[in-house]
């Protein structure tokens, strides 16, 4: 069976180079195969009269580094049907070495011996002087996320080859570190050709040489700068659920939040109607503690967590977005919430509602629960299909209470009340306009104009209280121009 001997040249000194590799190198009498010329051991051993076929050109061929990997790949495993050959790799052929694992997994038959090499991680833990153990993570400055990246741990980014290479990773960084935050950058490893510079964060594309053996050195950041990160909002919440924690969080219950919940949302729509981006972070804010206190408690109590919130909303989007996730598609919104209607009713299963009303929670807001009402039965066709029917609605109904006024109980007419809101509520539906956000928006616009009459009054000298309410009125009116 032919087979491909994959060896690693070390870190960058032909020093670092194991004494097998070497005399397995020397002693061929083939062309030896490596990925790229750009490596200080092979000029070392060019002049101990060795050749080389490198793949420089395949990189200059190609946009993308899992083509280059992929073409080399599949010329080496060509080449292997025909007669051993030996492939050379930076640094170890087993760390960071893609097209090892491209050769391992579609070797078909052609074996692949790995043997060995010098890994530069050894190198680059004593030049930086840094325990692994203390926590370590290493990342393919070529292929990451930013989500993955964990900044409590010694954080190296290998195969930092150019500018444009380290500016991706600097531009990833940067949302989450300040611009001047220290950054180290290694080149060669342990060599005689070994560099290492710290510079702030912002110059890293800027004012160092980089090649394919440089690598970046972040340092475990301080939990200071960590308090964006998610899992330091949970630590906090479970410090205060904690049995040190705070006494008020402590003695918080499901029961006990509730009202909290209804009223960040009620803040954070007023930001948005206020459209105040710092007020909209702020609430939004206040919102998630309360979804991160109400999952603490309820991994405080054993029955769910965070985790669990988090898995049920991704799986049902997903579920829910069969266009998005899966094979099917959809002309326009009116189509999606048609399907998400659909798959809502085949997530039930067997669950039969005795009305078509049923799952209305009788906690939300009035106005909010009348559309939902409204919605509900206009799918099954109980609706006006045009305006002025609705109008007419509207007047019958204030003509009933009206009547109410003169002739019924208290309880009457606040039912006739309800019935004028109910109507205007349809009415509103039909032409897309959302009376709990309408009215809100009125209620800030009372309270702007009275608070403008009450400054103005101050103003002037005189207090509200003794004024008539024509010349209120009058004040009220400048209160309008004024806007």
């Amino acid at each position: 069976m032919n087979a491909i001997h994959v060896v690693g040249l070390g870190a960058g000194d032909i020093e670092q180079l194991p004494v097998g590799i070497y005399r397995k190198l020397t002693s061929s009498k083939h062309v030896i195969y490596t990925r790229t010329h750009d490596h200080p051991v092979i000029e070392d051993l060019k002049k101990e009269g060795l050749e080389f076929y490198s793949f420089d050109s395949i990189y200059e061929q190609n946009d993308q580094f899992q083509e280059v990997y992929e073409q080399i790949a599949s010329f080496l495993l060509e080449k292997a049907s025909e007669q051993e050959i030996i492939y050379a790799v930076p640094g170890h052929p087993m760390l960071a070495e893609q097209t090892t694992q491209l050769l391992l997994h579609n070797s078909k038959g052609i074996a692949v011996h790995i043997e060995g090499g010098q890994s530069y991680l050894d190198a680059l833990f004593t030049s930086l002087k840094i325990d692994p153990i203390e926590g370590f993570q290493f990342v393919d400055g070529t292929s990451f996320q930013r989500r993955d990246i964990n900044y409590r741990h010694h954080l190296v980014f290998c195969q930092v080859y150019d500018q444009m290479i380290a500016s991706e990773i600097k531009l990833e960084l940067m949302e989450d570190l300040p611009e001047d935050y220290p950054v180290t950058v290694i080149t060669a490893a342990g060599s005689t050709q070994e560099t290492i510079k710290t510079i702030p964060l912002y110059e890293l594309d800027r004012t160092v040489t980089l090649n394919n053996l440089t690598s970046l050195y972040v340092a475990p950041v301080p939990e200071e700068l960590l308090h964006h990160r998610f899992e330091t909002l949970k630590e906090v919440i479970a410090t205060l659920r904690g049995p040190n924690g705070c006494p008020w969080d402590k003695k918080q219950t499901h029961e006990s939040l509730r009202p909290y919940l209804i009223e960040e949302a009620y803040e954070f729509i007023q930001a948005v109607d206020q459209e105040d981006d710092d007020g909209m972070i702020e609430e939004l804010g206040d919102v998630l503690l309360q979804v991160m206190l109400h999952s603490q408690i309820g991994q405080d109590e054993g029955y769910f967590q965070i985790e669990d919130v988090i898995r049920s909303i991704t799986e049902k989007m997903i579920r829910r977005h069969p266009h998005v996730f899966g094979d099917e598609t959809v002309q326009d919104a009116d189509e999606v919430l048609g399907k998400w209607e659909d798959i809502k009713a085949e997530e039930k299963g067997e669950k039969k509602e005795s009305s078509i009303l049923d799952g209305i929670s009788e906690s939300f807001p009035a106005l909010f629960r009348a559309i939902e009402i409204q919605k509900k039965a206009a799918k099954v066709g109980f609706d006006w299909e045009h305006a002025e029917p609705m109008w007419d609605k509207v007047e019958e109904e204030i003509n009933e209470w009206k009547s109410s006024l003169v002739h019924e109980s208290e309880s009457s007419q606040e039912l006739e009340l309800g019935d004028i809101l109910f109507a205007i509520v349809n009415l509103a539906r039909y032409y897309k306009i959302n009376p709990e956000i309408a009215l809100q928006r009125t209620n800030h616009k009372f309270i702007s104009r009275f608070s403008f009459m009450e400054n103005a009054i101050k103003s002037d000298n005189k207090s509200i209280s003794d004024l008539s309410l024509e010349e209120l009125d009058g004040y009220w009116e400048k209160a309008k121009m004024q806007e």
